[in-house]
């Protein structure tokens, strides 16, 4: 389902709400919070492959026919930013085994407010793969950004991006759309809007922490 602007959210059916009233609960479990969200997390990075270019391909069935159908048309990887979007790293492996995968690590500057890069390692032909960026939550955007021009950086064409994220909020969607318009976003949640902290609402705290089992701090991205 998309909703203009490359963003592809995916169907609110009542399976995917409920899944979502467990896991926004603050009383919800570590365990449950962890389960329902590799689910919802399973359904994002099917529909963000669904994304990829395919090309024809014929087998032999084993009665002997020919079904004509599909394969990925070009390399893939991964990139979670750290910490966060290494949540969705072990659900990808099972989806897509042997993947590559690199890594970003962006945090916010203590001075400066603004997005810095500490860390990346990416495959040595980025370039030639599209890219699924995992970043769970999408608020301003800011970090959001920083890692799409990491990407970019490494020749990453902007058209091979799709990020895959678990909420995401109007004004972090319309800053890609601005900024970035060819980069696809697949997310399983809208939310309503930032408030003056820049947390999202309703919200879900912050999905790093909840996921790993570390202090909840907020959803500020």
């Amino acid at each position: 389902m998309t909703t203009g602007h490359n963003v592809y959210l995916l169907p609110q059916t009542d399976q995917l709400r409920a899944m979502h009233t467990v896991i926004r609960d603050k009383d919800c479990s570590r365990e449950d919070f962890v389960f329902y969200a590799r689910r919802v997390i399973r359904l994002l990075l099917e529909a963000g492959m669904d994304l990829l270019p395919f090309t024809k391909k014929e087998v032999i069935t084993p009665l002997g026919t020919t079904f004509h159908g599909l394969e990925f048309a070009s390399k893939l990887c991964a990139v979670p930013v750290i910490r966060a979007g290494e949540a969705m790293e072990g659900e990808l492996r099972d989806v897509h085994p042997g993947i590559r995968v690199g890594k970003i690590l962006i945090q916010r500057d203590k001075e400066t407010k603004l997005p810095r890069l500490y860390y990346k390692h990416l495959p040595d032909d980025i370039a030639e793969r599209h890219v699924l960026l995992l970043e769970p939550m999408l608020a301003t955007a800011g970090s959001a950004l920083a890692a799409i021009d990491v990407l970019r950086e490494s020749g990453v064409a902007e058209d091979r991006i799709i990020m895959v994220n678990f909420l995401s909020s109007p004004e972090g969607l319309r800053r890609v759309a601005t900024e970035r318009p060819r980069v696809r976003i697949v997310t399983s949640a809208i939310e309503e809007r930032l408030n003056e902290h820049a947390f999202m609402v309703p919200g879900i705290g912050d999905f790093g922490d909840r996921f790993f089992g570390t202090t909840d701090s907020g959803a500020k991205k």
